[in-house]
């Protein structure tokens, strides 16, 4: 058995911050359920196929529909609040492996001027 995108202890984490969703005005189809949108949300992320290339197998809509729903969930705030939710819990276990943190020295800004700063190398003028 292929091993699942979205194990039942990842979506319990997951599902409680994502919207609830509104019933349409219009009368439209139901909704497909957020678990098997956040399915096929992973596996366009993770498999890097375009989003109209969604297995049939997998989806019950076409790949925009998923694609709706995850900008949805980004408007919404859902992803900060997932963010968090997982820091959250890898500090309770202790599973943040600080070793392996990274900082990029090209955001970090250095303080203007002073004795230690010399000519720019990329100032040609």
């Amino acid at each position: 058995m292929a091993q699942a995108l979205l194990p039942e202890h990842l979506w319990s984490l997951i599902a409680a911050h994502l919207p609830a969703r509104r019933p349409s005005p219009k009368g439209e189809r139901p909704h497909l359920h957020d678990r098997a949108t956040l399915t096929g949300i992973l596996f366009v992320l993770k498999s890097g196929i375009p989003w109209e290339y969604l297995p049939r197998e997998l989806v019950c809509r076409s790949g925009m529909t998923y694609w709706r729903r995850l900008h949805e969930w980004m408007q919404a705030g859902a992803w900060q609040c997932v963010h968090a939710a997982v820091l959250r819990r890898l500090r309770e276990y202790d599973q943040i492996i600080r070793d392996r943190d990274s900082v990029d020295a090209a955001s970090v800004p250095a303080p203007a001027g002073g004795e230690h700063t010399g000519r720019n190398p990329t100032d040609r003028g």
